[in-house]
């Protein structure tokens, strides 16, 4: 019996650093009949996903993708817990709350390591990094850090960062989260022994997949260690994605169809097209904030043109919750700020937004200030 599903969804702005907002065919993808996820058709679809995963960096020759039903940092800890061999510590680089997360889950899983900080809002200095490891030589098995850090916007040296890990011997785990699609990068030309995302943010796709793109050489190495997590443990996500075609445990179905539907999507901009319409819209909403009198928490040449973090202003007639609502009832979301050295809130421009898109939050956020004579910023 054929079901006629219609609804009429309206189209939200969202300047979140994810969920993003999708394309109407990216929604669609998901209505579709219901189907097994042990059936050999969606283990095909399952399997032809995971090496345009790869070919979004450059890995296929050198690195497996490895789905996992769960948020991102459901893939966070997928790798967390199964990094470690126990004879030596892990090294977490925490300058946001997304490095802190990975120290929490050390802490839960009781994974020995240490913690090497920086200032919320600073990007990773490498001078210092690198003193660190010569402090520290033989101490450590793997280095941990996030590369879009969306605490701030910073965008972390990804390949200065890795070299220092490779000089060292250390394994990396790198939280490519809101980096993934939205910023160039290329694992031949930079060592990357665990890059993690999820389905929701720069492919823009739906939540609910966490992606784990792991060397091979690294599941090698990891392949005997004592399990931590029955869930998360990549090693045995990875033989039964491979051998059976199927996820290890049931998968979020209509997600998958989603995600295939947003690769297919990525690869038609065209080779960087992605990288480069996010950056032309970073440029049109930060010359716009700026006219507005807004300024950002981090120097321009730390901006990971994906998400910037801009001071909250210092003044009686304003609150973030009224500038929040003000926008969200005109169809546009912004993001609250989230511990940084500052105070602050963070406009993303991920998804599948346009420049009518940024110029219409720039026409709203004026609104706002001149209704709420709001002149003087700081």
């Amino acid at each position: 019996m054929k079901q006629e599903i219609q609804k009429e969804i309206q189209r939200n702005i969202l300047l979140n650093p994810g969920p993003a907002t999708t394309t109407s065919s990216v929604k669609a993808a998901m209505v579709v009949p219901d189907i097994c996820p042990r059936e050999e058709e969606f283990g095909d679809l399952f399997l032809n996903l995971a090496p345009k995963l790869l070919d979004v960096v450059n890995a296929r020759s050198s690195h497996e993708a490895v789905l996992i039903g769960s948020s991102g940092t459901g893939a966070v800890e997928s790798a967390i817990t199964s990094c470690s061999s126990g004879k030596k510590k892990v090294l977490i680089i925490d300058n946001g709350a997304y490095g802190d997360r990975m120290a929490q889950m050390c802490d839960v899983y009781g994974i020995a390591h240490d913690v090497y900080k920086e200032v919320w809002g600073d990007v990773v200095d490498t001078n210092k990094l690198g003193k660190y490891l010569q402090d520290h030589q033989g101490e450590y098995e793997v280095m941990a850090f996030v590369h879009h850090e969306t605490t701030s916007g910073v965008l972390n040296p990804l390949e200065e960062i890795c070299s220092l890990a490779s000089e060292n011997g250390l394994s990396t785990i790198v939280d490519a989260m809101s980096s993934y699609a939205g910023v160039e990068i290329d694992l031949q030309r930079t060592k990357v022994d665990y890059l993690i995302s999820s389905s929701n943010k720069c492919i823009q796709a739906m939540a609910g997949i966490g992606i784990v793109i792991v060397s091979k050489d690294e599941l090698k190495r990891i392949s005997e260690f004592k399990s931590k997590s029955h869930y998360f443990n990549l090693v045995k996500n990875f033989k039964n994605q491979k051998e059976k075609k199927q996820f290890l445990f049931t998968p979020p179905v209509q997600i998958v169809y989603s995600l295939a539907q947003g690769v297919k999507e990525y690869f038609e901009e065209g080779p960087n097209g992605r990288v480069n319409r996010y950056a032309d819209l970073y440029e049109t909403m930060l010359k716009g904030m700026t006219e507005l009198g807004f300024k950002t928490l981090v120097p321009v040449e730390f901006h990971s043109k994906i998400l910037t973090a801009f001071v909250e202003p210092n003044h009686p007639r304003y609150s973030f919750d009224g500038m929040h609502d003000y926008l969200f009832e005109r169809g546009i979301t912004i993001y609250p700020g989230k511990g940084a050295k500052e105070d602050t809130f963070r406009i993303s421009n991920i998804g599948e937004l346009n420049q009518s898109d940024i110029n219409l939050f720039l026409e709203v956020m004026g609104s706002y200030l001149r209704e709420h004579r709001i002149d003087q910023l700081y």
